[in-house]
């Protein structure tokens, strides 16, 4: 900049003779006033005049131009300094972001930084720091190693770039074709539906027109009858009125007795005639799990990415064998609780390193970043007990004391309350799964699955044969297909389906708490009393204790993104177990 500045002036100054060397003020020239230069701006490569000058760096944009304001300086020395002051002005253009006054000049080999003399005298002092003096190390930055590297990975990071969107835009594309593909299927799945919906409206209308049918023919065969028989009787009647009116007794008692028979025939054939007692009214009453499938479904299906249909794996699978490594500690405790910690319900970001967990005793949710261990803390209104990831940025929880449900907002650094739900009752143990909440309710002995608004679809509590399915119902957790639920009383796991049914049951635990359930369809549950988490399969078939030692392990979960599994501890007698929370890597 300062040199193509110092360029234009001597071209100003080599317009006139010898003699008319003298320059004048540039802003004021393109006013009509003709000023006798006073100074020069490097930034704006101008003379200016005495006027101009001291007003010039008024503005804020120009306040940190640089000016030359020797008004007794020859040209020619005017011409030396300015091609003096060129390489530093073209050089030291960068202010410092701290000091922003302040000129770069300075380079930190300690820190890597570029810095400013303030950060020197103030960060960067000379006894613990190795600084330079730019010019004077700049000089080896041309064909250097360095200058090399970086503009290799300056174009290595361009390609990069480049390839990125090239593979967005092609897994983009795709994932468009198999979109259409999934509304292809969806309209196809709603045909079949139609048709087979079609199907079956057909055979009942079907049934409703053979009974109508038969009920038309049993009234014309009803009516043909009773009017020949009617014919028949009339006949016999009129033939003896006619022989009593004649006195012909002794054909009238011919006849007589003939209508007698005629009578007593007529009569069997009534008696055999359909009956009005025979023609039922009726009722359409609609297919029981058709109609529970109608209130309870809330979708028509849903869009699975391929990668987790390929790898989902069947439920009787025999159990996979793994491995846990020695726990990470994290300690939950914060400045602002009142009390040592109980951690009662745990859950992980499905895709941030953010695990949260909620605090009985200090009336709150805590939200820790697994990397760096900083706590985001909200507190609620009462004593919560389990918590659940609805979305990638909703959490619900229960609040047993208050009979609430309680949604939160939370984002990488913050978490908020949202909408409530009252239920009836103690809640404790949540899941959810697409769109639908798995609540228990240990005092109540039941179980409630409820949409995201609080509509009940079912409460289970007894089976068929009026007993009761839970004595203590406590954690729940839930997949498409089964919701299992730990029960202290039973010393049991019951694997319900979605419409109620106990499918499947494990038994051999004493006193069952947190579930978490893994990728390979079993589940690991930790027993209270024998201090273990035990791995079971997923028909309940097969178990294995895979933590021992580990003392009253009480809520659990999973996180598949990272094959980690979160126990939280309770004792009554040691407080400082309950502070902490223990990751374990999975192998």
């Amino acid at each position: 900049m300062a040199k193509k500045a110092y360029q234009k002036l001597t071209s100003i100054l080599r317009k006139g003779s010898a003699e008319d060397f003298e320059v004048f003020c540039e802003p004021c020239d393109r006013a009509d006033f003709r000023t006798p230069a006073f100074g020069y701006c490097l930034d704006c490569k101008e003379h200016l005049c005495q006027s101009c000058y001291s007003t010039h760096r008024r503005p804020k944009p120009l306040q940190h131009h640089q000016l030359i304001d020797n008004p007794n300086m020859s040209l020619q020395e005017t011409l030396q300094k300015l091609s003096k002051s060129g390489e530093q002005a073209d050089e030291f253009s960068n202010y410092c972001a701290k000091h922003i006054k302040e000129v770069i000049k300075l380079y930190c080999h300690d820190h890597s930084a570029l810095v400013c003399s303030v950060c020197v005298a103030l960060e960067h002092v000379s006894t613990s720091c190795h600084v330079d003096y730019i010019p004077d190390i700049s000089g080896q930055t041309l064909n250097s190693t360095e200058l090399n590297e970086t503009l290799k990975d300056l174009a290595n990071m361009q390609d990069k770039c480049i390839k990125a969107v090239d593979n967005l835009k092609q897994s983009v594309a795709k994932s468009t074709t198999s979109l259409k593909d999934a509304e292809s299927d969806i309209a196809n799945f709603r045909k079949d539906i139609n048709t087979t919906l079609d199907e079956l409206e057909r055979e009942v209308k079907d049934i409703a027109s053979t009974l109508q049918n038969d009920n038309n023919k049993k009234l014309q065969t009803t009516e043909t009858t009773c009017d020949d028989i009617n014919k028949s009787l009339q006949s016999s009647a009129d033939t003896l009125w006619d022989l009593y009116t004649d006195k012909k007794v002794d054909q009238l008692f011919i006849e007589l007795k003939i209508a007698q028979q005629l009578i007593l025939d007529n009569k069997q054939k009534i008696l055999q005639l359909p009956a009005a007692i025979d023609i039922g009214e009726y009722k359409f009453e609609p297919n029981q799990p058709i109609k529970t499938l109608l209130q309870n479904e809330k979708s028509l299906g849903t869009i699975r990415s391929k990668k987790h249909m390929q790898s989902a794996k069947p439920i009787n699978q025999a159990m996979v064998e793994i491995e846990i490594s020695d726990p990470k500690y994290i300690n939950v405790k914060t400045p602002s609780d009142e009390s040592d910690c109980r951690i009662t319900g745990i859950t992980f970001s499905p895709t941030q390193n953010q695990i949260f967990v909620a605090d009985f005793i200090n009336k709150s949710i805590k939200m820790i970043d697994i990397k760096s261990g900083v706590i985001q803390q909200l507190l609620v209104e009462s004593k919560p007990c389990d918590i659940t990831i609805i979305t990638g940025d909703t959490l619900a929880v229960t609040l047993p004391r208050s009979h609430t449900i309680q949604f939160l907002s939370f984002s990488s650094n913050s978490v908020s309350p949202r909408n409530k739900l009252r239920v009836e009752g103690q809640c404790f143990g949540i899941s959810h799964h697409q769109g639908k909440l798995a609540v228990a309710f240990p005092l109540q002995g039941s179980l409630l699955i409820m949409d995201l608004e609080g509509t009940v679809q079912i409460k289970l509590a007894t089976d068929s044969h009026g007993d009761n399915i839970f004595s203590h119902p406590s954690y729940v957790t839930t997949d498409n297909k089964s919701i299992y639920v730990s029960d202290r009383d039973k010393s049991a796991i019951l694997c319900l389906d979605w419409q109620g049914k106990v499918i499947r049951k494990y038994g051999g635990i004493k006193w069952p708490s947190g579930i978490a359930l893994l990728d390979d369809g079993s589940f690991l549950v930790s027993d209270y009393k024998r201090h273990s988490i035990i791995k079971v399969s997923g028909d309940c078939q097969d178990s294995k204790i895979v933590l021992e030692d580990i003392e009253s392990p009480w809520a659990m979960c999973w996180c598949a993104n990272v094959s980690i599994v979160c126990v939280s501890r309770y004792n009554s007698s040691c407080t400082e177990l309950n502070n902490h929370i223990e990751l374990y890597k999975t192998i």
